[in-house]
């Protein structure tokens, strides 16, 4: 059994049986069939591809949703914890399974009609079809609604044109999950297939960061849809940021799980190093910094775990999310960063692991809002008044 630690808390005593198998089943998985292979993958910029019909098969992809559209209706802290051992694995593997599950699955089920579900979420959940979200854009990134990709109607049907950017999956998608302003000002929700006429993805190869996951751009040049494709439950900007939502609250249990391995790697170095006559370990500072690494990793702990909790209930808010994404994502950076510091020299190399989650969470503390953005989230929630805008535009809140 990998080790999954630490518990210094005991936090496992919170968790059900249901929710430690489900764990324990994926953190076996990726001690087998991903921790071997995936520093090889992160250096030549390359996604393990292979995998995806694995994970479908241990039911990773949406399992969340309902049986009856390929689901298994586990808890949303299990959900949690898959993607906090992932990410233990590597970022790009969770992000992977984010932007299947959590975006693009969860999109057609929460704003697709039931044809839509039934076509496309089975074959999802199955690792058969791959997805991705198209929201961001080239000039749109933290204000998506600004977004310059128009949807035009054309009789019946829509004609899309647009540039979208560092998208997840862009290149491996099967469908694309795409938002468009019409000519009316509304947002809306299309399904766009592979293949389609004018329809492309390009990959970005200039990555310091995420280098095991594909990051495209989507260019729409005359994309002509049926209406069919059209996600009919999908009308403003809160549609796509409700699928945001849900992705967030699975960066928050992921990035626990890649700050868990940099903790795990750094107390292991230390014991074992020798320096001066007596392992590292037994030096002040570096047990100062072991334990502010632990304490950063125990509060992320218990800040996920509150999270899913409330989601249960169906208490948890938007702003919860955010601080939850803000803090645990900025916790785990700064423990990758302190666990490469105590790898001293080999922590710059890949045969050890702190770099690479480091890497890869300068890119997670930036996408799906910016520690910034979420910071005047929570701001906006606690006081009422909207940093956003221009402070003469900021008023207080009614409501």
């Amino acid at each position: 059994m990998p080790q999954t630690g630490p518990d210094y808390l005991k936090i496992e005593r919170l968790l059900t049986d249901e929710e430690r198998s489900i764990r324990d089943m994926v953190a076996d998985f990726v001690a087998s069939e991903v921790a071997p292979t995936i520093g090889q993958h992160w250096l030549e910029g390359t996604f393990p591809a292979p995998l995806v019909r694995r994970m479908g098969a241990l039911g990773i992809f949406g399992p969340t949703l309902p049986p009856e559209y390929g689901g298994a209706g586990i808890s949303h802290v299990a959900y949690g914890l898959i993607m906090q051992e992932l990410e233990r694995g590597d970022s790009g593997l969770r992000s992977f399974a984010s932007v299947q599950s959590a975006l693009s699955m969860h999109a057609i089920w929460r704003f697709g009609s039931e044809e839509q579900r039934r076509r496309w979420l089975p074959a999802m959940a199955r690792g058969e079809v791959i997805g991705c979200f198209g929201l961001t854009e080239p000039d749109a990134g933290s204000d998506p609604g600004a977004m310059r990709t128009r949807a035009r109607r054309d009789g019946a049907g829509w004609v899309l044109n647009g540039v979208k950017r560092w998208i997840t999956n862009g290149t491996l998608a099967d469908v694309a999950v795409v938002w468009a302003r019409e000519e009316g000002g509304a947002i809306q929700g299309f399904l766009v297939e592979k293949g389609t006429a004018g329809f492309s993805a390009q990959d970005v190869h200039t990555k310091a960061s995420m280098r095991a996951s594909h990051t495209s751009d989507l260019v729409l040049e005359d994309v002509v849809l049926t209406d069919a494709a059209r996600l009919p439950e999908a009308r403003g900007l809160g549609a796509p940021l409700a699928c945001l939502t849900q992705a967030r609250f699975g960066i928050a249990f992921g990035v626990v799980g890649a700050a868990m391995d940099c903790f795990n790697e750094a107390l292991a170095y230390t014991g074992q190093r020798i320096a001066f006559g007596h392992p590292l370990a037994g030096t002040q500072l570096v047990q100062e910094r072991l334990v502010d690494m632990l304490s950063r990793v125990s509060a992320a702990q218990l800040l996920a775990l509150q999270l899913g909790r409330l989601k249960e209930a169906g208490e948890l808010t938007y702003a919860q999310v955010s601080l939850a994404k803000r803090n645990n994502t900025r916790a785990a950076l700064e423990v990758a960063r302190m666990g490469r510091e105590l790898l001293g020299g080999n922590g710059i190399t890949t045969e050890y692991r702190a770099i690479r989650h480091m890497a890869n969470l300068e890119t997670v503390d930036t996408y799906e809002g910016t520690y910034e953005v979420h910071t005047l989230i929570v701001g906006r929630d606690l006081t009422g008044l909207d940093a956003f805008r221009a402070p003469e535009q900021s008023k207080v809140r009614s409501d």
